[in-house]
């Protein structure tokens, strides 16, 4: 005898639209610093609001070494503290927060719906907070040694590699600072940078200089990554003559920039043509009632400071539009 098939939560939506689901003023989606707040200053305003995240609170910002650009600490403080300091001062005007992945974003009439893989949640407004995630290298045996021995963060991995030989793979700030905080723990670090000159900022560049841990390959890419049980060398090319070299190494940090998190609102919400979210200076998006903040959206600076004025001006304008539109005030 053939079993039915079991209809699933999200079909019954579907089909009905009559399963009850969980109604909100303001949902934020992302709980790095642009979404903490956002969520902060909409829950200040007494309006019911959710704050969903994948993996919890901080973002990049919490996997950052030492923030040193954060107005009100003169000797700097670790994101992991800065975020945990955002996310207490959330609690504290009472917003949600939970940890589910998002999936998709619908629009109804007036309102839109957040879909997650547990649930699905409606809100007036939605301010997407998604962030941005490493981009890859796209060079042969990136993906295979993932994990043993190819990393994307220095904080999460770098005590790995106690007495190590670390090739980091970059010439922004990322790449620059971690590359100095990785030589607490290697014997050498070795600073890869398809260019001539560093893009990071003068005060990181000159620790990376004087740094006698640290040394530099201009002009090179990384063709491949290769090993038995984990990394053990690499292939590298200088772009300017094509000379192939082979580097003997114990791990791989790449820093090559972001990806933006906007792949779960690709047609519904505009999108440049690398994926990060178009708004306006109010942060808005094309879609009423739905703003972007933070790295997911097109800017010129990511830092945490801007990303905490995106969601700021992201929070104060859903706020407005709520107002205007639910309450016509």
């Amino acid at each position: 005898m053939q079993l039915k098939r079991a209809i699933n939560f999200f079909e019954l939506w579907e089909m009905t639209g009559v399963v009850t689901m969980n109604n909100y003023d303001v949902i934020i989606v992302g709980a790095g610093p642009a979404g903490l707040t956002a969520a902060l200053f909409n829950a200040r305003s007494k309006l019911k609001t959710l704050c969903i995240d994948e993996i919890g609170n901080g973002g990049q910002a919490a996997i950052t070494d030492l923030i040193e650009n954060y107005p009100g600490f003169p000797e700097g403080i670790t994101g992991s503290k800065l975020t945990i300091k955002m996310a207490e001062q959330v609690e504290r005007f009472g917003a949600e927060k939970i940890t589910e992945k998002v999936q998709k974003l619908k629009l109804e009439e007036e309102y839109r719906v957040v879909v997650t893989n547990q649930s699905k949640y409606r809100a007036k407004a939605v301010i997407i907070a998604s962030g941005a995630s490493p981009r890859m290298l796209g060079c042969p045996g990136e993906i295979d040694f993932r994990g043993r021995g190819v990393s994307y963060c220095a904080t999460c991995d770098g005590a790995f590699y106690e007495g190590s030989n670390i090739l980091v793979i970059g010439g922004g700030n990322a790449a620059v600072e971690e590359a100095v905080y990785l030589t607490k723990f290697a014997d050498k670090v070795t600073l890869v940078h398809r260019r001539q000159e560093l893009r990071a900022a003068k005060v990181a560049q000159e620790r990376a200089f004087t740094n006698p841990k640290i040394d530099i390959i201009w002009d090179s890419v990384v063709e491949k990554i290769s090993g038995n049980s984990s990394v053990e060398k690499v292939i590298l090319k200088n772009v300017r003559s094509g000379e192939r070299r082979e580097m003997f190494v114990d791990g791989v940090f790449v820093y090559a920039g972001l990806e933006p998190n906007s792949a779960w609102v690709k047609g519904v919400v505009r999108l440049d043509e690398k994926g990060n979210i178009l708004t306006d200076e109010n942060m808005c998006t094309n879609i009423k009632g739905v703003y972007a903040a933070g790295d997911v959206r097109r800017k010129l600076l990511r830092q945490v400071l801007t990303a905490a004025s995106d969601g700021a001006i992201a929070a104060f304008h859903a706020e407005r539009y709520i107002e205007s539109q639910f309450y016509g005030s």
